[in-house]
Parts: structure tokens; sequence; C-alpha cells
């Protein structure tokens, strides 16, 4: 399965350790949606977008490549990285309503912490130190192999 992963990764590049992760387990083009060239997505069985979260959603820049980009009725999965202890279905409302709109639904997310100086965070040092940690890593492995199955 022709797999392709859209991606915005900044601050400590914790969602581009998971993507790398999964790029060690599944051969997969990871495209970064910041690098102004043209998406051909339609030669994809299956399309990720990735994203950390900012302000409790994926970055603005992710969600506009899949509203322009992503071909109508593709298998999709979202990948995020975040601070916070605990996913919130909040962090994936905007992209999920960007892939609906394409005809298309998440068939998976996977999620994991990632080390976060963002804002007020960096006063005190950060939080998620250590993430995304080994554990989170090969799960993100098991996960894109399960998504790609089939």
């Amino acid at each position: 399965m022709k797999t392709a992963i859209c991606y915005y990764s900044r601050h400590h590049g914790n969602t581009m350790q998971v993507l790398e992760a999964m790029a060690q387990e599944q051969e997969i083009d990871l495209i970064n949606v910041t690098s102004r060239i043209a998406a051909h997505l339609e030669q994809y069985d299956c399309i990720g977008f990735a994203s950390g979260i900012y302000y409790s959603k994926f970055h603005e820049t992710v969600v506009d490549y899949a509203r322009h980009y992503l071909p109508q009725g593709k298998k999709v999965f979202l990948v995020c990285t975040h601070g916070s202890g605990h996913f919130s279905g909040k962090y994936i409302k905007d992209i999920t309503e960007a892939v609906r709109q394409k005809g298309s639904e998440p068939v998976g997310t996977f999620s994991c912490r990632g080390y976060d100086t963002f804002g007020p965070f960096g006063w005190i040092g950060g939080i998620a130190k250590g993430h995304p940690d080994g554990q989170e890593l090969q799960t993100a492995k098991d996960f894109i192999r399960q998504i790609t199955a089939g």
C-alpha cells in the first residue's frame, strides 16, 4: 500500500521523531507541508496528516494542506504529538472536518506526548520531558503497520 504522511513538525521535532519511527517500519513518503512543492496525493492509497498540537488543534498549515490537496475518498489517518497527559478529541476536530469534506473518514489516530516548552511551559522548563519515549515510538510503529495492512 503506497503511503504518504503530510506533516508539520516544529519546536522540538516530536512529531518528526514519531514519523521517522513509522518510516523505519513501513515505506512511507514524508511530505513537509511547508516545502512549497505541489502535492500529487492521488498516487497514494493511504494518506496521513501529522502535526504537533498548537492551541489545542492541528497546525493550520496541515489543515489547509488537506483542504487543498487531499483527493476525494482516500484512506486517511492522523498522527499528533502534544504536551498534555491525555488525548482530547478537540485536537483533531479541524483536520477531521477537512478530511470529511473530501469524502473520507479517518481510519485511525495515533497520539502521544511530546516535550513542550510552548508559551508558559517554557517558564517552568517544559512539560513531558523525554517524550516521545521508546514505548511510544514502538506503539507508533505498531499503529502504522496496522493502518497499512490491507
